[in-house]
């Protein structure tokens, strides 16, 4: 008879559990609502695509969690973490120790060079007396315009800032920048569009500055919330050797994205 009650008892918990975890509110995962390919962006349908929303997918199955995006400024996207309006920044945002004094990350799912591009027909490198006199475009708060505002500007550069890469992508093709500073790999989707192809070439990929560019790119989390970022990390290694992590990337790359 204890027996039965034992077995009763347990499957009262787990039928309390599963409806727990059915009734529970899904992830928030906050991303920038501007293109940002090939990481993420929307289809003709406006679905969200790219090799970060593939990822966003296979992390939260991992979870065993349900997620989903919402919409938020990019330079508004650490405040709206902070009001719990999101509960994961996962928008190609770098690990750095100033972001750190804020938030929390998860581990890193990628770690891609920085790079700079300008006119084809405008010869010059990546070192700060070859971009003396330059205007470089950069997206506001991002570790690109503080890379810019601490190596190039002191040589005598200028920066000039944009809510979306986009909008520096334009100005630059448009020939109102003399020079854009990215992430390399979203700087190579713009140069394989027929406008990239038309207007600018890659200039090369800056020197390493960890303490500036941060050891790669993280999901952005409150400091309060352990056991998210625990889960997160837990369900990031889980894809990684499952080998579902390469599997989505080889969609998308043909080197990995990963870094050391």
């Amino acid at each position: 008879m204890k027996s039965l009650m034992k077995i009763a008892a347990a499957a009262a918990v787990a039928v309390v559990a599963s409806m727990a975890s059915a009734n529970a509110a899904p992830i928030r995962f906050g991303m920038a609502p501007e293109p940002y390919p090939p990481f993420a962006s929307k289809d003709a349908s406006g679905k969200w695509v790219g090799w970060e929303i593939e990822l966003m997918d296979a992390v939260c199955k991992a979870m065993n969690e349900e997620c989903k995006i919402v919409e938020t400024s990019w330079d508004g996207i650490i405040p709206a973490l902070q009001a719990k309006q999101i509960d994961v920044i996962w928008s190609s945002m770098s690990i750095t120790n100033e972001r750190k004094k804020v938030i929390d990350f998860s581990d890193k799912y990628y770690n891609t060079p920085t790079a700079i591009i300008g006119p084809k027909d405008d010869k010059f490198g990546v070192e700060p007396d070859e971009l003396k006199g330059k205007t470089i475009g950069t997206q506001v708060a991002t570790v690109h315009q503080n890379y810019v505002e601490k190596h190039f500007v002191p040589a005598g550069a200028k920066v000039k800032t944009y809510q979306t890469q986009d909008e520096a992508n334009q100005d630059l093709a448009a020939g109102r920048v003399d020079a854009v500073q990215a992430d390399a790999i979203a700087l190579d989707a713009f140069l394989a569009t027929d406008q990239g192809k038309a207007c600018c070439d890659k200039k090369g990929n800056v020197k390493e500055d960890v303490e500036v560019l941060g050891p790669g790119v993280g999901g952005g989390v409150r400091k309060e919330d352990t056991a998210l970022r625990d889960k997160l990390n837990a369900a990031i290694k889980k894809v990684r050797e499952s080998g579902e992590y390469d599997k989505i990337t080889k969609k998308y790359f043909d080197f990995d994205i990963y870094g050391g």
